[in-house]
């Protein structure tokens, strides 16, 4: 059984274990087993869910990366080792995402067809991924899945940042989730750093974040 522990990546709304895949390649490079589990399984509860299972198959307790929405899924874990939470919101047993506020994405969501919502493309680096060159961003863009409602607004059934190590990554040119709404919720963790970046710097700089993995890894 190896000595370190395994990482899982928690993907965010309209997103998809794949947009994880640059981060989880620099993990593997530097031999950490690492998992990219894919949401949108209709519900927050669901979607906890998803990710515990994952969670339990590794070999010993993981730390646990949440971007995004994917913090209101590691909250609701048992079972890990640390949490790490990218712009990302922190909710109690009795908030949501929602309730949180700070959202500023907004302006790039469209009514899907479907039911629930899409990131309109043309919108979609400006928001999410305005750090990244523009062959990165075109590849992320088109991984984008449509959203089904009420993810948002589910409320995680424990507070796992109570009870485990945890750290917080405030992203300061985020254009997605307002930082000072993550300023906010970084008291809550363990500890807190800010970087001066995007939305989601492990698609436009997947090397720091995976500075900051390793770092918490051997915090613990």
């Amino acid at each position: 059984m190896s000595t370190t522990p395994s990482v899982v990546l928690v993907h965010g709304l309209w997103h998809q274990g794949a947009h994880m895949n640059l981060l989880a390649a620099e993990l593997l490079r530097r031999g950490i087993d690492t998992h990219t589990p894919t949401l949108h399984r209709g519900s927050l509860d669901a979607d906890t869910t998803a990710v515990q299972a994952v969670v339990d198959a590794c070999p010993s307790p993981p730390l646990v990366l949440g971007h995004s929405y994917g913090g209101a899924v590691i909250s609701g874990l048992t079972g890990v080792r640390s949490l790490v939470y990218l712009a990302a919101f922190v909710p109690t047993t009795d908030e949501s995402c929602a309730s949180l506020g700070g959202a500023l994405v907004n302006e790039a969501m469209r009514r899907d067809p479907g039911g629930g919502t899409v990131i309109d493309p043309s919108l979609a680096r400006g928001a999410l991924y305005a750090d990244a060159d523009a062959e990165t961003a075109a590849w992320a863009v088109g991984l984008l899945v449509p959203q089904a409602p009420g993810h948002g607004r589910g409320i995680p059934r424990r507070a796992a940042w109570e009870e485990a190590r945890s750290r917080y990554i405030v992203c300061a040119q985020d254009r997605a989730v307002d930082p000072e709404i993550q300023r906010s919720l970084a008291p809550r963790c363990t500890e807190a750093s800010e970087l001066d970046a995007d939305h989601s710097p492990y698609i436009s700089r997947p090397e720091v974040i995976a500075d900051i993995v390793v770092a918490e890894l051997a915090a613990i």
